[in-house]
This record gives structure tokens, sequence and C-alpha cells, in this order.
């Protein structure tokens, strides 16, 4: 990441630049969250987050949820939602960026880390919320846990639900 700074006078830029994406498994109605650590030479070494990543150019945010899900764990979502955004300022752009925050449901606890993190553990609820290092990412993930307290959005399934399986898109 190059450090390009505002110059004085300027209005910091607000970018959509970045997805979260909480991966759950739900196992006999039990929750289990993927928490993944940082591994060496990379930003926040031995820091446990959530599948987090940079939107490409032209890429939508769902795409890149779908995409970094893939990149850092391997794993496909059965299903796919739309929970927040979440601004954070990185000082190094001088932007404040958006996160959109997805939950992806899947089946299979089979991971397979790229090369940004070193360790992957699959958690409770509360043991993720524990693990992880950015406080950002515990109140997303009680949004996660809320909205889809029953493994479905319920009520508001039909705005938040993105992707059902791997090719049916929900307008």
């Amino acid at each position: 990441m190059s450090a390009r700074r505002p110059r004085a006078g300027l209005v910091t830029e607000v970018r959509v630049g970045v997805v979260d994406v909480f991966v759950i498994r739900i196992v006999r109605r039990s929750w289990r969250v993927l928490t993944l650590r940082r591994g060496r030479g990379t930003r926040s070494t031995g820091s446990w987050e959530t599948v987090h990543g940079r939107i490409e150019p032209g890429e939508t945010p769902p795409e890149a949820a779908r995409r970094e899900l893939h990149e850092e764990t391997g794993l496909e979502a059965d299903r796919l939602y739309s929970i927040t955004v979440n601004p954070f300022y990185l000082h190094q752009t001088g932007t404040v960026q958006l996160a959109v925050v997805f939950a992806a449901i899947v089946r299979s606890s089979a991971v397979r880390t790229g090369p940004e993190h070193d360790r992957h553990e699959w958690r409770t609820v509360a043991g993720a919320a524990r693990r992880f290092a950015w406080p950002r990412e515990v109140e997303a993930l009680r949004q996660v846990r809320t909205l889809l307290r029953n493994g479905e959005a319920g009520a508001v399934e039909d705005v938040l639900l993105i992707t059902k399986g791997r090719t049916r898109r929900v307008q």
C-alpha cells in the first residue's frame, strides 16, 4: 500500500474499499464462526480476524466477498448475506474506508488458509468475539447473530440475502 497523504486543505476521501466476511457453520443449531490468525510478514501479525480484503477494480462488494472467502479459506458460501457497513480511517492513504460486512453460511469445515494466515479455528460466537482483535468485528458479529439468529434472516431475508447456492441471485 503506498503512503499517499492528503494535501493541506483537501477533504479526506471516503471509499467503499474493503469487505469483511463472517464465515458461519451451523451444526445442529449451534453456530461455529471461523477465526483466522494473521501470519508472519503481514500487517497485524498474530492478530485474529474474520475474512477481510480489498474490493478490486470493477468488482462489486458481493463479488469481492465471494472471492476473498475463496482465496483466504478455500470455502464457497451456501448463502451470502449483506449485514452492515463499518467505517475506519486508513492513515497510510488518508482515506476513510467503508468495510461492507457480509455473513457467509458454509457447509464445509475444511479450511485451506492462504498466505496471509497461519492458523484458523472454528469457535462459538462468544469464543470468536473474545478472539477477534478489532472491536468493530465483535460488533458486526453481534449484528450477524441478531439478524440471522435462526440461520436465516426471517422477515428481512428478501432484503439481506444476496445469493443462495452458487448460481441463484436474489434481486
